[in-house]
């Protein structure tokens, strides 16, 4: 007997739909935290839900992480080139161009990844490139995933701030990071960043798995305070050792549908936003 679909398929095809919601425009999502919350995980899991859900939509996830982050590691490991090739590319009209210098996962998801730590001659990320490399990306793609450094004053991180339409603040379950976040969020504050702070989610990731319950709790009820919209991700042991996320089918299904609420809770603040010229 087919008795249909569950209430949790029911709520996991609604939240789908969200996604799903046509764009007007292009958007930039923007994700910060402290070093070693799982931002880049955050980042990558996300970026590879939406494109597996907007499929006639690009979307391209950006390493803005001047600490020689880990992003293209985490999506396309076999990619080895960088901002630098992109940027000096004089051919960039059509995506063809764009798309030889970006790396991609198997959930569609492309990657501009950052200097590589081994390069023999490591270049540092400064805001011209950054702006430069993001002015060809805007060409061609809907939505950017941008993963920032650790550093809030960073020069890269204030110019990716200039322009984006929500903000993903990730935090592990740890006192330390907690408190890191509760800073991004009075810096945000404190900078007149208002607008971008009503459209923030808050991810707490449980990283390894030791919360308990009343911890959780307690922490969830501290950022709802602030009036964040909060989203839990449990622990997941296919995300811990820090390997190639293909796309959300690599997730438990817990965790692909607490990262479903992120990609929508974003997509509702997407409708909040002022159509940019």
């Amino acid at each position: 007997m087919n008795l249909g679909r569950s209430p949790g398929e029911l709520r996991e095809a609604a939240l789908e739909a969200r996604v799903r919601a046509p764009l007007r425009r292009r958007y930039k999502i923007g994700v910060l935290g402290k070093g070693g919350v799982g931002k880049t995980t955050v980042a990558a899991s996300v970026g590879s839900l939406f494109a597996e859900l907007l499929q006639d939509d690009r979307v391209v996830a950006i390493d803005a992480d001047t600490a020689f982050g880990k992003l293209g590691a985490r999506i396309d490991p076999s990619h080895v080139c960088s901002y630098w090739d992109l940027v000096d590319d004089p051919h960039l009209d059509r995506f063809a161009d764009v798309r030889r210098w970006l790396g991609t996962n198997a959930a569609g998801l492309f990657v501009l990844p950052g200097e590589a730590s081994g390069a023999a001659r490591p270049r540092v990320l400064d805001p011209a490139i950054y702006r430069e490399a993001a002015s060809h990306l805007d060409r061609h793609f809907l939505i950017s995933i941008i993963d920032c450094g650790s550093t809030l004053n960073s020069p890269v991180t204030e110019e990716v701030l200039v322009d984006l339409d929500a903000l993903i603040v990730v935090s592990s379950l740890w006192v330390d990071a907690v408190s890191a976040a509760g800073q991004i969020l009075e810096w945000l504050a404190n900078r007149g960043l208002t607008r971008l702070l009503a459209r923030t989610v808050v991810v707490l990731n449980d990283s390894d798995g030791y919360a308990d319950q009343q911890t959780r709790a307690a922490l969830v009820e501290q950022f709802k305070s602030r009036g964040q919209v909060v989203i839990e991700v449990p622990f997941d042991a296919h995300l811990r050792p820090g390997g190639v996320i293909a796309g959300s089918l690599d997730l438990g299904a817990a965790t692909r549908r607490c990262f479903l609420q992120v990609a929508a809770a974003i997509t509702d603040h997407f409708s909040s936003t002022a159509v940019r010229a």
